[in-house]
Order: C-alpha cells, then structure tokens, then sequence
C-alpha cells in the first residue's frame, strides 16, 4: 500500500505519539509499504528521511517545548503529489485536522489514531467551571475533526469508552507494541546497569521509579507520596518543562521525610535506546502517575523488562495492570492509596518478582509487527469501505 502518515509530534521530539510513528513507519517498510511522513518543522537540524521514507516538514510554531505544525496548504500538496491508498493521522489537533480536511477534498480514505486527550489535559489546568467549558469545547473540536475520518482508533477501552461517550463515530481498539527485545530482563546481568544499580542506590535501597515526559500533566508530582517510604530512592529518567520545579518538589520531600542525603531523588534526564533499557533495569518498582492517559507505553516497557507496576486505576493503565498479577492500581482521588499499593509490592521481594514474571508474559508477544499487521487490516477496510461506496 501507500500510506501517507500526517503526524503532530515527530522526530527529534521524543514523545508516545513519536514513538508510535516510528514503530509504524519501520513495520510498513518492512512489510514492503511505500510511506511519507507529513511533519511539524523542528527548530534543531534533522534528517529529512527516516528509515528510507522521506519526511515532509511543515511550517511550524513553538508552544510549551513543542513545535506545533501549522494547517498551510503545503499539506494537501504533498498529498495530492503522494497520491496514497490512505492517509494515517497521528493524534489530530492542529496539523492533523488539516490533513483529514485535506484528505476529504482529495477523496482519500482516512484513518485517525486518538492518542492524546487534550480535553483531560485542558481540565486539568483549568480547574472549576471554566475549566469544565474549556474540556466541552475541546471535545466539540474532537468530535468534529474525527468525525471526517472514515475510522477512528483509540488505544485502550477507556479511550474507546470516552470517545463514543462523545458521539465520535466509527471506532475501533487498536493498542501499542512494545519492543521486548529492547526491553528485558537480562538487562539487569549487564556491566554498565550493574554500575548504575550501585551509584543509584548505595546503601542496598529498593528503587522506586518513573519514565516519561516531566509536564504538569503527568502528574510526576504524585511521587512525593512515596518519599517516607523505607530504605526506598526515587529515580526519574525523562525531561521536560516541569523537571526543575518536579526535582525541587520531591528533595524537599525525602528531606522532610528522612534528611538523609543519600535518598536524595534522582533525575537521570532523556535516556533511549540502550541506556533507557538499563535505566528501566536498574529499578525495583515501576510508577506510572498520569490519570489523563489514553494509554501508558512506559507501563509495557516496564512490564516487558520484568518489573511490578503500580499505576492509577483510571485510563489506559487499567487496560495494562491487574491487580495482584503484574501490579497494582491505586486510587488517584485516595490520599495515601499510592503509598499503599507501593508498599504492597516493595514489602515482599518474592512477590514483586512474581509479578514481574507475569507482567513480561503478558506483554511480551505484543510486538509491533503483529500490531502494525492489525492497523494495516484497517487500512484495507477503510480502503475497501471507500471504493464500495462508490461503486454504489
């Protein structure tokens, strides 16, 4: 096939939509697809290929350390130029609502993937009233950019539930792979994380960690709950525009909770590829904190390299974490719950292990082969769907 993917996010920003675009470009060119990637222009020098598909960069503008794509007419252009058999697009808002819109002019089949809630995201940074108009009216926009693509996938069921809550029409659940070669457990035998597990924790603490993008959305700051826990230290691995603020936060934390200079959190700062698996390895305990997640990518990285997982019991994670199987999920309205729950695991080493074990059996056949095999069959549905309706 030829598949046009318009994306908002794309390399060098590194984020969930990135990542997933990435796995989808590299599974298409693999499968022998033709593809182009219709992207925002980033500020920092970059290839304009990517594993051999070429990457059409648009005019863009920087907002909160993003480079959001602006809609100009260069989209419908490329397109028209391409001429694909559907245009995927990733995570429609500004760039994306160009694209299906252009996409419906040019009589192209459209498949939108859902994977950023704004709507949550604007809720919770306008608490009240106006925050609550703020999220209906963004839903309105939702609802209305979805609703000229012929399909809509959503990557968990809590999504799926939201968005069918909101009238969107033709949905569907399509998840996340996750590359269990990359992230294993043998890790942990590896020299270098060897290396790290000791700077990291000294005196023999169990590490408690988080890995993501730093942004009050993430909630990051949840982890101050966990700062009296015993012989425990907090570890970070990410960046982002609350990292200073987040960093601040949690010091202040363990040093009200112990003064002990050697629980002082850690911010390991942006890790990929190999050192992000040692990372992951280095840990005891992963914690997810976001509840306005659609879905939790690092949740299966963590699962796949063989940790227990706490995680709130709202959005995406209750798709990924079951109770006493691979973790646990904790009450995000609950003060305390996520201490609780952390606890339950870091108390019995025998038992976060057990749940460790099962975590990477249930992800670990999730690749994005088999997920991009799933998305392509939608692709030929929407292709098939479009052609029927103009025969008749």
């Amino acid at each position: 096939m030829r598949v046009a993917i318009v994306t908002e996010s794309f390399l060098p920003t590194v984020n969930g939509v990135t990542t997933s675009v990435c796995r989808v470009v590299e599974e298409l060119r693999r499968r022998g697809d033709d593809v182009v990637v219709i992207a925002p222009r980033t500020r920092e020098d970059w290839p304009d290929v990517f594993c051999g598909t070429p990457v059409h960069r648009v005019a863009s503008v920087p907002v909160r350390q993003f480079d959001v794509g602006l809609p100009t007419p260069e989209i419908e252009r490329v397109l028209e130029g391409f001429a694909p058999d559907v245009v995927h697009v990733a995570s429609p808002f500004v760039l994306g609502a160009r694209g299906l819109a252009s996409a419906r002019r040019l009589d192209l089949p459209t498949v939108a993937v859902f994977q950023t809630d704004v709507a949550a995201y604007v809720r919770q940074h306008s608490p009240g009233p106006a925050g609550a108009a703020a999220a209906a009216t963004t839903w309105r926009w939702i609802r209305r950019i979805h609703g000229w693509a012929d399909l809509t996938l959503a990557p968990s069921s809590a999504a799926l539930t939201d968005l069918r809550a909101q009238a969107v029409p033709r949905t569907a659940l399509w998840g996340r792979g996750v590359d269990a070669s990359l992230f294993n457990p043998t890790w942990r035998l590896d020299a270098l994380t060897r290396a790290l597990r000791r700077e990291l924790a000294p005196a023999g603490e169990q590490l408690v960690g988080y890995v993501g993008r730093l942004a009050p959305e993430k909630e990051v700051e949840r982890l101050a709950e966990l700062a009296d826990l015993p012989r425990t230290r907090l570890v970070v691995v990410g960046d982002g525009p609350s990292r200073r603020a987040l960093g601040a936060l949690l010091a202040e934390a363990v040093a009200a909770s112990s003064g002990r200079p050697n629980r002082t959190p850690v911010l390991l700062g942006p890790r990929h590829g190999d050192d992000l698996a040692r990372a992951y390895a280095c840990l005891d305990l992963f914690v997810h904190t976001g509840t306005a997640e659609t879905f939790g990518q690092t949740i299966q990285e963590a699962c796949a390299t063989g940790l227990p997982v706490v995680a709130p019991r709202r959005g995406g994670p209750v798709d990924l974490v079951t109770d006493g199987d691979n973790g646990y999920l904790f009450d995000p309205d609950r003060t305390g719950d996520l201490r609780a729950q952390a606890s339950r695991v870091l108390d019995s080493p025998g038992h976060a292990a057990d749940l460790g074990r099962r975590g990477r059996t249930r992800v670990r056949a999730r690749s994005w082969s088999a997920l991009v095999a799933s998305l392509a069959g939608h692709y030929g549905q929407v292709v098939r769907d479009r052609r029927a309706g103009r025969a008749a």
